[in-house]
């Protein structure tokens, strides 16, 4: 998954952090709910405007930060 195609940055959405496609839902919120034991079933229906392959971009984005491959300004 090349998580460039559907992750963006744009400095008056959320401050400037990784948000999904645009929306207001950044990659920390898919990360937060999915760490809380959410699964992403429960994360599509409660957020319809998301979409499975937002939630494995977040996902592939949280491996390379993780990894170094890619450094976002916080």
């Amino acid at each position: 998954m090349d998580w460039r195609l559907r992750i963006t940055f744009e400095p008056e959405k959320r401050s400037g952090k990784p948000c999904v496609r645009g929306l207001r839902i950044t990659v920390g919120d898919v990360l937060g709910w999915l760490a809380s034991g959410q699964s992403v079933q429960a994360i599509l229906e409660d957020n319809p405007e998301l979409e499975p392959e937002d939630i494995a971009a977040c996902l592939s984005f949280a491996a390379d930060r993780e990894t170094g491959t890619v450094r976002v300004a916080a």
